[in-house]
């Protein structure tokens, strides 16, 4: 597809889970499943192997069956995509841009170095070298709170000045803390921000861009519906907004800051209470997934918060 500008990467973008059978293993019956319904829900674009992607976990043989099975269906569908090609060691995200660059996505997206954390030389370094291999496909930075460098939005233009395929950055929004908006907006020139998705109205409002998007997890036609509410009725997508927070507060967050569950743990059982897809409830070895006994309860209490969702 054609190389997309800061401008094209906005909306909802729905995340691939990676699909499971019981042990863990991949399942690309259910993958190609998975991908079809999120075509199927319209998003402004699909995304493989972010967190919930459990880009970490796969294989070089596996990352390249699923880079391409979404790639061909995109193509032939039309819908935008973009394919992670992140890994924490920078040798094994290079390698994974060149196996997948002959298909041409929309754009890739890459997460700086992840065992020790980089200064800015090193930073910048990694960033040049990924897009001079790149060539005309843009950049996206997957840059989590819980990455090891996260980078100030202050130096998102000293990047974009060295490295200008970077197109978009995924970020952490401060708890939609307006002093962070005003440093956006600020910084953002020629790069698309994406913010939690569970914090995309009031980031639309605010000036940001889109959200790869948590909450299309829990069902990828209603984030979109949502999505699509912001542009002609933000009151009321500010409205579902924070009963979506109030869901994720007392329902979701739970699971990551008692229980020690990661982040994907949770992103996979949203998916199980949605019930959009058949993924399968387990994380790739040694990750503990959230029990599956937990899924009626918490689905009755979506069901009272956010009905649009289930």
């Amino acid at each position: 597809m054609k190389p997309l500008t800061s401008e094209l990467i906005c909306g909802n973008w729905a995340t691939l889970l990676l699909a499971t059978d019981s042990r863990g293993a991949l399942d690309y019956s259910r993958q190609a499943e998975e991908i079809d319904v999120l075509i199927d829900s319209k998003p402004n674009g699909i995304y493989s192997n972010g967190t919930a992607g459990e880009f970490y976990s796969q294989s070089m043989d596996e990352f390249v069956r699923i880079s391409e099975m979404l790639s061909s269906r995109c193509e032939a569908a039309g819908v935008s995509y973009q394919i992670g090609v992140s890994h924490p060691c920078a040798q094994e995200s290079l390698a994974r841009l060149q196996a997948v660059k002959h298909l041409k996505p929309g754009a890739v997206q890459v997460i700086l170095p992840d065992w020790f954390p980089v200064n800015d030389e090193a930073a910048l370094a990694f960033m040049e070298r990924m897009a001079e291999e790149a060539g005309d496909i843009p950049l996206v930075l997957y840059n989590p709170p819980h990455a090891k460098k996260v980078i100030h939005p202050s130096k998102w233009q000293m990047i974009k000045k060295a490295v200008p395929s970077l197109m978009g950055v995924k970020v952490f929004d401060n708890n939609c803390s307006p002093e962070w908006y005003g440093l956006m907006n600020a910084n953002k020139e020629g790069v698309s921000v994406f913010v939690p998705g569970h914090h995309l109205a009031t980031g639309v409002l605010n000036g940001a861009d889109g959200a790869y998007s948590n909450v299309a997890c829990i069902n990828p036609h209603a984030a979109q519906k949502w999505y699509d509410m912001m542009k002609t009725d933000m009151d009321s997508a500010l409205e579902l907004e924070s009963r979506i927070q109030s869901f994720m507060k007392e329902c979701i967050d739970p699971f990551i800051v008692e229980h020690g569950y990661p982040n994907h743990a949770c992103d996979r059982f949203m998916d199980l209470v949605g019930g959009w897809a058949d993924v399968g409830g387990r994380l790739r070895w040694p990750y503990a997934s959230i029990p599956e006994e937990n899924v009626i309860p918490v689905r009755k209490r979506a069901h009272d918060i956010i009905p649009e969702f289930v």
